[in-house]
């Protein structure tokens, strides 16, 4: 594994002490869908970018929206986008600006599906939902394919990876060229160290509403089941996996356990740390020069791999 370290901005040291006040009172809020309407009002304020349009569409039998770039570097090039609301809140539709952030530095469609959330469709709609939605872009005859997410949907996407890479070596379909992840949840059973060493820095999450958002999701399966928490999945073979973190969340440690056992396979997965930063910083990239510069690493990773047809275990300069 490769971690690097990004030292705090003096001008966004600042910026978090303003933002810490306003985060402070919806520590652990996000533990139901009451949390929704807020927090799509919420990610709708993300700036929309130059240069995309957007559609809603059905992908293999999924509902979602199309982010496209007016002037597309590759028409069989696709990122498939998990949005974050810890499996029981978020929305394409209030997703779009942002992915559309992504789509706009990569000049790359991205397609992202609004997986089925719980309570009202549990674990494992959500898994489903992504499979369903890999399988309709290759349907369409999108031969590379980016997986990114954030958050839950970070989490997602790392369960789909291992799934599609399987698929694609007993099928013979295209197998993810790479994925990208913001934050990712990636162990629902909240092992992680960081859940305690980072209770108190992380201005937003709480290891109490995460718990509760994985039992709707859940119920009484297993948090270990691969198809929940990528990190007990098969990391074997996998493309290269980029993740960007912020030191001061108490999901930390999920990127950097996931990371530790895809080097352990032989696998390539680099983690950037933060200073400062909380969780899924990237979407205040207006304010902050550590969400704009994420953003864009992010999106010379993806943006890489896609025009190199996916080769393997190649890392970028970020």
């Amino acid at each position: 594994m490769t971690t690097i370290h990004h030292s705090i901005h003096p001008e966004d040291r600042q910026v978090m002490v303003g933002m810490r006040e306003q985060m402070t009172p919806m520590k652990g809020s996000i533990s139901g869908p009451e949390a929704r309407v807020p927090f799509d009002s919420m990610m709708q304020q993300v700036a929309a970018a130059p240069g995309v349009t957007y559609e809603t569409a059905t992908v293999g039998g999924v509902e979602g929206v199309w982010c496209r770039p007016v002037d597309a570097a590759d028409a069989s090039a696709a990122i498939l986008y998990f949005h974050g609301g810890a499996y029981v809140i978020g929305s394409a539709l209030a997703y779009r600006n942002f992915v559309g952030q992504i789509v706009s530095l990569t000049r790359t469609a991205a397609f992202v599906p609004a997986y089925g959330l719980a309570p009202e469709r549990p674990f494992p709609a959500a898994v489903e939902d992504a499979r369903a939605a890999y399988a309709g872009l290759v349907a369409l005859g999108l031969t590379k394919i980016a997986l990114a997410g954030d958050s839950a949907g970070g989490g997602l996407a790392l369960v789909l990876l291992s799934w599609a890479v399987a698929q694609a070596r007993q099928t013979g379909n295209p197998s993810p060229i790479c994925a990208a992840a913001m934050s990712p949840w990636t162990d629902l059973a909240l092992a992680g160290e960081t859940m305690r060493s980072r209770a108190e820095a992380d201005p937003l999450l709480t290891r109490d509403s995460l718990a509760t958002t994985a039992r709707l999701y859940l119920g009484e399966h297993s948090a270990r089941d691969p198809l929940a928490s990528p990190l007990h999945g098969n990391l074997a073979d996998l493309p290269p996996v980029l993740m960007h973190v912020g030191e001061d969340e108490i999901l930390l440690d999920d990127s950097r356990r996931y990371a530790d056992l895809v080097a352990g396979q032989g696998g390539w997965c680099e983690v950037h740390v933060w200073e400062g930063m909380v969780h899924v910083f990237q979407s205040n990239f207006a304010l902050l020069r550590a969400g704009k510069a994420s953003l864009k690493a992010i999106a010379e990773f993806l943006e890489h791999q896609l025009r190199s047809s996916g080769l393997t275990k190649q890392k970028v300069a970020t």
